[in-house]
């Protein structure tokens, strides 16, 4: 009895040991990233960014995740407020123990999430938000950005905007951080360029309930030559329709960032506007083997094209599994410190995450808008990078703060 009872023990603590050993190997195989979006929010850009961002999941873990460890992403909505976002950001963490955080979409939220990282000292990849202020005046160094920004978009319209020589612009924008940096840029820039404009209406609409006939009776009345609209998703569709419906476009010309993206263009159907000079995404006419593959591979999972949001969930996602492989640790110092001048390939092409303020070099498309078969459609477009829109390194240094 005696012997039976010590082989019994014996093996009753083997076994609680091997299962011990074994979750915690299984945990140990596994790390868990937290997603915070903007989902119910912002669907039309959103549903096709989360499509990306599994199907970059897919692709690593089927290579063997990240030296051998599988990702796993834990995704939770932050309504479109700073509030819930800082909410679900302490229970990703507390309770689910997620090693990093990746995603946001409005500045607000973006700006939220990205003090949260300094505070709790984890690593925060920014998506898509596109304040400035998240790389400069508010960077910090366990935050990093993914788009480009505000400033480079700007950037990337201007000389084609100053090209056309209209003297008399107005600018309608969404009143809050993002809307509110892209006019200002815009109106600096531009003056810079071209320092006989003016700028003759500026039209600042609250965040998804824009008055589109206040807002486009109010801009007719300037009687501007041009312009520069900051407006997009549901706001863009009222302000593209009442527009054409008062015939506010006709024979004016229309800078526009944003309404290229498939995101926001394709809802307009046949209503799209034709000749704005726009940023977006001519997933169907880029001919880069990058992009190529990219639309094959999306397609024969979902069964549908590419958005702009699907190269930013897809780029987002391999850009942290590359950052996790080069650290070699999901320590936040050593994180941060992997993603300084980290090279990525996305669907755009190489980009790198810049040393001097955690900006990546992504770009974008800038053409004119048009209309094929009853669809809008980017023409006339080329890629311009990143890189070659950025302001001097010591302007950077002045703008950001020391990390």
């Amino acid at each position: 009895m005696t012997r039976a009872g010590t082989l019994l023990r014996l093996t009753v603590i083997a076994t609680t040991t091997f299962a011990a050993t074994g979750v915690s190997a299984v945990y140990a195989e596994t790390i868990k990233i937290g997603e915070i979006n903007s989902y119910k929010a912002q669907p039309a850009f959103l549903g096709p960014y989360k499509n990306g961002w599994n199907l970059a999941l897919d692709e690593i873990n089927a290579a063997g995740g990240v030296d051998g460890r599988k990702l796993e992403v834990v995704s939770r909505d932050d309504n479109g407020n700073p509030g819930d976002t800082i909410r679900v950001a302490q229970e990703l963490v507390a309770r689910e123990q997620v090693k990093l955080l990746f995603g946001g979409y409005l500045s607000n939220t973006g700006l939220a999430l990205a003090d949260y990282a300094k505070q709790r000292r984890i690593f925060f990849l920014a998506a898509e938000p596109l304040t400035d202020k998240i790389v400069w005046q508010d960077g910090n160094k366990y935050t990093y950005r993914l788009r480009p920004s505000t400033y480079m978009q700007v950037a990337m319209l201007v000389p084609e905007a100053a090209k056309l020589k209209k003297k008399r612009w107005a600018l309608v924008y969404p009143n809050y951080e993002y809307g509110q940096s892209a006019a200002a840029t815009f109106k600096r820039l531009l003056k810079a360029a071209q320092p006989d404009v003016e700028f003759v209406a500026e039209q600042a609409t609250p965040l998804g309930s824009v008055d589109a006939g206040a807002v486009t009776q109010a801009l007719a009345d300037a009687k501007p030559d041009a312009i520069f609209n900051v407006l997009f998703s549901a706001d863009l569709g009222k302000f593209v329709r009442e527009g054409n419906t008062r015939g506010l476009f006709k024979d004016r010309a229309v800078v526009s960032l944003l309404t290229g993206e498939p995101d926001y263009l394709d809802p307009l159907g046949a209503e799209a506007p034709v000749g704005w000079i726009v940023t977006g995404y001519p997933w169907y006419s880029i001919d880069t083997p990058a992009n190529k593959k990219f639309v094959a591979d999306y397609r024969a999972k979902y069964h549908d094209y590419p958005r702009l949001g699907s190269v930013v969930g897809y780029s987002a996602m391999m850009s942290l599994a590359n950052g996790l492989k080069k650290a070699g640790s999901t320590d936040p110092d050593k994180l941060a410190a992997a993603f300084k001048g980290l090279a990525v390939d996305t669907p755009f092409g190489p980009i790198t995450y810049r040393v001097q303020d955690n900006q990546s070099t992504m770009g974008a498309y800038v053409g004119v808008t048009g209309l094929k078969d009853g669809k809008g459609v980017m023409t006339s477009f080329r890629y311009i990078d990143g890189a070659s829109v950025q302001p001097p390194d010591a302007e950077v240094k002045k703008l950001r703060p020391a990390d």
